[in-house]
């Protein structure tokens, strides 16, 4: 197979961004809200998320900083409360999603501003985005910086699931029920889930 070199090591950054984040996909996009010191709610997607265990349950995800180096609020708010709710979106969530990624001046809630209409979380202090299919509420483990990268994990403490997806008894998803929003391509890439196949996997 014929390939072609990218020293991604020698050229962090805008480079690095582009050609990983079109090649590392479909990614999982995690629409987090958080609070501040006042109680002021922020909500800001990420698509440079994941979950990354379950005992505990884990997730991680990267909130970034400004252009002069500040951090962005949501990274602001996890440094003070260590709480957010990271929430799963499908298709008709999409438009008030991406206007959550406005740049806003701290303390204005754009979930209000998306037209998203929240409730109250029952473990932590940031709210839950009613209408998502899912709610996430976590709480902070560890903040790392990796040069400009920040990678917070959190605790999974408990999941809101739209009636219909999950089955209470097993715990199995019904992916008939439920189709999250996948991230491609910087800046505008997106897809759906909804075309799922299936394949055994080995048992011996």
């Amino acid at each position: 197979m014929d390939a072609v070199r990218f020293d991604v090591a020698a050229h962090p950054g805008a480079m690095a961004y582009k050609l990983l984040a079109g090649l590392v996909v479909p990614r999982p996009i995690a629409l987090v809200t958080t609070v501040d010191a006042a109680g002021r709610v922020n909500a800001a997607p990420f698509s440079f998320f994941n979950v990354m265990g379950t005992e505990p349950p884990l997730a991680v995800f990267a909130p970034g900083d400004r252009d002069d180096g500040t951090p962005k609020d949501t990274a602001a708010n996890l440094l003070v409360t260590g709480e957010c709710v990271i929430h799963l979106c499908d298709e008709p969530l999409v438009d008030r999603m991406i206007a959550c990624a406005r740049a806003l001046p701290p303390g204005e809630d754009e979930a209000a501003r998306a037209g998203l209409a929240t409730r109250p979380a029952e473990r932590v202090r940031p709210p839950i985005l009613a209408d998502c299919p899912v709610a996430l509420e976590c709480r902070v483990l560890d903040v790392r910086r990796y040069g400009d990268n920040r990678v917070v994990v959190v605790e999974i403490l408990l999941a809101h699931v739209r009636a219909g997806i999950a089955d209470p008894a097993t715990w199995r998803v019904d992916y008939a029920a439920y189709a999250p929003l996948g991230r491609m391509n910087s800046p505008d890439g997106y897809v759906r889930t909804g075309d799922v196949f299936r394949r055994a996997s080995p048992r011996d």
